[in-house]
């Protein structure tokens, strides 16, 4: 379970979110410049908000009152990004096994088979990102989130650079890793028919606001 209060300002703008989620996909739906982003980076330890408390699972993240900032590389959060975000200089197998190299073996959920197999990018380990198509980058990059075993999964616009074609066949392989891996996440999109596919619920945001919407699919 997933709970915060947050509220961060930065220059004119102003961010205020609160929610509990329980599990399964959660899809954030909002224009450009709304918030969506920075709600992201305040829930993996990017950023610091004004006020506010977050807590995960059992564990206290963030409580402003109490002076608790647990930071990102202490969060145990997997996030991917709208590019990626490979490392040009290692091969597909070098960014995936890099999270996962830097955990105890008794905290590692996949193995790297087990990734290959799920976003079928078995043919692409010894290949270079500057190689990849754009959707086979987003499928490294999300195996690399998954084989760090996150207790949460971000996704901040992972298909908003790619082609039509590009994002039906990207999206299969995202409820694939919904359904199977059970991990908690969180889609951060401006397309709604994104989150109509994937998510188990919506949230809008607007202006800094974060509001309940329609239920996916409706």
């Amino acid at each position: 379970m997933l709970s915060f209060d947050l509220r961060v300002a930065r220059g004119e703008f102003e961010l205020r979110a609160r929610a509990r989620l329980h599990g399964g996909a959660t899809g954030i739906c909002g224009p450009s410049g709304c918030g969506k982003s920075t709600l992201l980076a305040l829930l993996a330890g990017l950023l610091r908000p004004n006020f506010g408390v977050l807590k995960l699972e059992d564990e206290v993240l963030v409580d402003t009152e109490r002076r608790i900032f647990v930071p990102a590389w202490q969060r145990h959060i997997g996030l991917v990004f709208q590019d990626g975000q490979l490392f040009p200089h290692l091969n597909v197998r070098r960014n995936l096994l890099y999270g996962y190299d830097r955990l105890a073996a008794g905290d590692r959920h996949f193995t790297l088979e087990s990734v290959l197999e799920l976003l079928e990018i078995g043919p692409l380990l010894e290949r270079r990102p500057a190689l990849l198509s754009g959707g086979e980058r987003q499928r490294v990059a999300l195996g690399r989130a998954l084989l760090y075993s996150p207790r949460l999964l971000l996704l901040d616009e992972p298909l908003s650079s790619l082609d039509d074609r590009l994002k039906q066949q990207i999206l299969p392989f995202l409820k694939r890793v919904r359904d199977e891996t059970r991990i908690p996440m969180i889609y951060v999109t401006h397309s709604r028919a994104e989150v109509d596919f994937l998510a188990d619920r919506i949230l809008s945001m607007e202006q800094g606001e974060l509001q309940v919407a329609a239920q996916a699919g409706s």
